[in-house]
């Protein structure tokens, strides 16, 4: 069921759970057949109906958080627009393994993304794939579990805030892939079904149509309350 925490006009933005794909390839479960089927019901379409729907942005399968889609073609362009001039907020907060030091900082890295899997690397600079990752962090609290971070995306790279935190040796609780040794959520027999300790928790953006600025703040699911959440 969608968990809807934006709706006006052709913007819709939905709070994402984990082990879901943004976008998938067909016969593929995915949020973005979530929301189509969300869209042919409230306007009363047969299955068999099209639906156009627009993704301005993505986030990782095990991700959860904010995400906005455009219902029609000139609110999807727009917003496209805004992520690729780089106007949108994005906060993410992650619990991440160990004590991060110091208390905020920036995390600046040369990514790559593998080719054939989804899965990204830090390169030297000089790589001839490589591209510049900037992140800012602040650390809200820390336990005995590891470091709540808020982090600010200056770029958007593939598993960006994965890889820079795993290769300072922090990787985000539940994150096999980079490196977790620590469980998170439900342990489903799936790996790629769980979910991973990292969390779009603000999305701030202008509204395609009526040019009104929106800022959605996504609620933390309700698995993340055994990380002991920060008191802000």
């Amino acid at each position: 069921m969608l968990e809807i925490l934006y709706d006006n006009g052709p913007c819709l933005v939905i709070n994402k759970p984990a082990g879901l794909l943004t976008q998938a390839p067909r016969g593929i479960d995915s949020l973005e057949i979530w929301v189509k089927d969300f869209y042919r019901q409230r306007e009363g379409k047969s299955p068999d109906d099209k639906i156009y729907l627009g993704l301005a942005h993505r986030i990782d399968r095990p991700v959860t958080g904010a995400i906005v889609f455009g219902r029609h073609v000139r609110a999807a362009r727009k917003l496209c627009s805004q992520f690729a001039d780089r106007t949108v907020s994005k906060v993410y907060w992650a619990f991440v393994e160990g004590q991060v030091s110091p208390d905020e900082g920036t995390w600046r890295d040369y990514l790559h993304k593998r080719h054939g899997i989804a899965q990204a690397e830090v390169v030297e600079a000089d790589h001839p794939a490589a591209k510049h990752a900037v992140l800012h962090y602040r650390v809200l609290s820390q336990n005995a579990m590891g470091s709540w971070l808020e982090i600010v995306l200056e770029t958007g790279r593939t598993h960006q805030i994965r890889i820079q935190a795993a290769s300072r040796g922090h990787a985000v609780v539940g994150d096999s892939q980079y490196g977790s040794t620590t469980p998170f959520g439900v342990q489903h027999s799936e790996l790629r079904d769980r979910g991973i300790a990292l969390h779009a928790r603000q999305l701030g953006f202008t509204h395609p149509m009526t040019s009104e600025p929106v800022d959605v703040v996504a609620p933390l699911p309700a698995s993340w309350g055994d990380l002991q959440l920060p008191e802000l």
